[in-house]
């Protein structure tokens, strides 16, 4: 049975309770529907409660590249799983376009007819040679996992975070990846305690748990990400039994006990940062403006909206303007269509996620 999060007057987590439970609550006026960044349905009491103790309850983060799962597990019940879709190949494109307009600005500024010692060479404003730098790609994706375990937070009362780490396999002194796992797990600590598992130790508590994995890691399903996030979790709840009989030893393994339990797709809205160069020139050499998330008609880009046209009602996120129409998305930021600004009404304001429940 799901579980729906329960929060106390000040704002502190519960231990979650049943569906029905929470209905009854919002019906007699007990409790008001807590709203959160994650949509998830949770409940926030308007009275304080009679005791306020907390059973354990695990984050599991599976990280990747382009995807990563998270899932929250406490002994008894499942209680809530993620896929998470990454921004890496955006990420490390932009950067690449963006070094690319670099080089290109200064060789145009640059006379190389000159010596060395007369060109137009700028100080270096700081040490860019540090070691353990770690990439803008690497950097996006552990900030939405971050990000994501922070919101849950608001929601679970939290008492540990499981994290699985990957070695680097080759004679690299350096590796972007394992720096990355570090830290994150370092930002991690300041939320809870943090374990880490290797992917071994997940295979090898997803096949105690009997849960499969679809192999084919693009689908965003519970199959594919968010059930090593929750392998991961169970791990801490995990307990080895030894039973002593007459002439005999037997061993037993008591497991957390999996249920089903709200599943959502999560990533980020993306926006363009606005740029001052454009990469081509304009004619008469006003450049057009690019980017950033204002609009020119009271909405953001990222708002969640609901737009009509032709009579039929359409939702979506903002993803750009012209100079009479709102454009709206989908969570894969396909262009649903493009609206008069006077049929789009605001449902919730931007928060730097796109969230689809299941």
């Amino acid at each position: 049975m799901q579980r729906v999060p329960v929060i106390s007057p000040d704002g502190i987590p519960l231990m979650p309770t049943k569906p029905s439970r929470a209905r009854r609550w919002l019906q007699e006026g007990k409790a008001k529907i807590y709203p959160n960044d994650l949509k998830i349905f949770a409940i926030q009491l308007t009275h304080q409660p009679s005791d306020t103790k907390a059973q354990p309850i695990a984050v599991g983060v599976d990280p990747g590249q382009l995807y990563s799962g998270i899932a929250v597990q406490s002994k008894h019940a499942t209680l809530w799983a993620g896929h998470l879709v990454l921004s890496f190949k955006r990420v490390k494109e932009r950067m690449e376009t963006r070094a690319m307009m670099r080089r290109t600005r200064r060789s145009r500024r640059i006379n190389r007819k000159v010596s060395y010692s007369q060109r137009a060479h700028r100080q270096k404003r700081f040490d860019n040679r540090k070691g353990h730098k770690l990439p803008p790609s690497i950097r996006s994706n552990r900030q939405l996992e971050i990000r994501v375990v922070k919101e849950l937070t608001h929601l679970y009362p939290i008492t540990d975070i499981v994290y699985e780490i990957v070695k680097a396999v080759g004679n690299k002194a350096f590796s972007p990846v394992m720096v990355g796992q570090y830290w994150a797990t370092f930002q991690l600590e300041e939320i809870a305690p943090v374990i880490t598992r290797n992917g071994w130790e997940t295979a090898k508590m997803r096949e105690i748990l009997g849960l499969t994995k679809d192999p084919k890691k693009s689908k965003p399903v519970l199959e594919t990400h968010a059930i090593d996030g929750i392998a991961l979790a169970a791990t801490v709840f995990n307990q080895k039994q030894t039973v002593h009989r007459q002439n005999s030893r037997l061993v037993s393994f008591e497991n957390a006990t999996i249920t089903p339990a709200p599943f959502a797709v999560v990533r980020r809205p993306l926006v363009s940062r606005r740029q001052l160069h454009l990469l081509q020139f304009a004619k008469g050499g006003k450049r057009r403006k690019y980017g950033g998330t204002t609009t020119r008609h009271g909405v953001r880009k990222g708002d969640y909206v609901e737009a009509t046209r032709a009579g039929k009602t359409y939702r979506g996120w903002v993803s750009g303007d012209t100079a009479t129409q709102v454009s709206v998305s989908d969570i894969d930021w396909k262009r649903i269509g493009q609206f008069t600004a006077r049929n789009v009404r605001i449902l919730s304001c931007a928060n730097g996620l796109i969230v689809k429940p299941s």
